[in-house]
């Protein structure tokens, strides 16, 4: 199985996998209208049959800052090293960009710090990643821990 970009008949088996972890409470939810609008953030990795089982996108913040963002496994794949692929892919992309510093809102913060991530306080993460903080149905109580990653 290989990592891709996403293209635009992905869109809607993306969205269905990400509602199914936002249903569970495990992250953010996206609308249809937000994954068109940032499509070329998304990577995907496809099964043998050609179903997409895992997803991340990778966000540019600012100048200096990216997020890896609305990773999701398929259950049944969990525990084999995609979600890793997944997250490397994205630091790589962001170092393509010339960004060598990433984040992530996670309610996963044990994968991520085994990935080299260390936890930072919210504050320290410029205002203009909490446009999508608005959107949530959980701000301004945010659960999630921020993790940050210098590359």
């Amino acid at each position: 199985m290989r990592i891709r970009k996403a293209k635009i008949d992905d869109i809607r088996p993306i969205h269905g996998l990400l509602s199914h972890f936002a249903e569970k409470g495990l992250l953010l939810p996206r609308s249809l209208s937000d994954l068109y609008d940032h499509l070329r953030d998304y990577a995907v990795i496809e099964n043998p049959a050609g179903e997409i089982i895992a997803v991340s996108a990778l966000h540019v913040c600012w100048e200096n800052l990216a997020e890896v963002r609305s990773l999701a496994v398929r259950e049944d794949f969990q525990g084999s090293g995609i979600g890793r692929s997944l997250v490397e892919y994205c630091i790589s992309d962001a170092i393509t960009l010339g960004i060598y510093r990433v984040f992530t809102l996670t309610y996963q913060p044990e994968f991520f710090k085994r990935l080299g991530f260390k936890a930072v306080d919210k504050s320290a993460l410029p205002h203009k990643i909490w446009a999508d903080c608005v959107k949530c149905p959980k701000f301004p109580e945010c659960d999630e821990t921020a993790l940050l990653i210098e590359v």
